[in-house]
């Protein structure tokens, strides 16, 4: 299936500035290293090619574990009506994302979950880490749940 979530019209302002840049480059110097958790969930950097600029994009993200060794992420944007630059970026760009995980980049292919299937696994990510949940209420738009796969070599 496509990525096909629109944006909303109500919800959190959306994460940025000079301070989430520094914070996030801090945050996947951690990923990179740590394989344990990191400000309460495990994390990953996310790298994908922008859909304007053509050039990489890291973002570190928390992470839960999918079915067959994939990786499923969410796109709250901490419950901001727009979807994140990540998103959109996957979205045009699926077969062009790796991610870092204690040092080992794997190259996956991003497929965004619907119905049963994501509901299932927003199931197991907001029993995880609750905060998810509190995302979705604070926005209209149904936050994205996106599986990462590893492609073959």
């Amino acid at each position: 299936m496509s990525f096909t979530h629109p944006t909303g019209t109500r919800g959190a302002r959306q994460p940025g500035g000079r301070a989430m840049i520094w914070a996030n480059k801090l945050i996947a110097r951690r990923a990179r290293r740590n394989t344990g958790k990191t400000i309460g969930m495990n994390l990953l950097v996310l790298t994908t090619i922008g859909r304007k600029s053509g050039q990489p994009r890291e973002t570190p993200l928390g992470w839960f574990q999918g079915r067959d060794g994939s990786w499923l992420i969410v796109a709250s944007a901490g419950g901001a009506p727009g979807n994140p630059a990540w998103y959109l970026n996957l979205a045009a760009n699926p077969d062009q994302v790796t991610v870092e995980l204690a040092g080992q980049k794997t190259a996956v292919t991003a497929e965004e979950l619907h119905g049963a299937e994501r509901e299932e696994a927003w199931q197991k990510i907001t029993s995880e880490v609750p905060q998810f949940a509190r995302y979705q209420v604070t926005t209209d738009r149904e936050l994205p749940v996106i599986r990462l796969t590893p492609r073959p070599s």
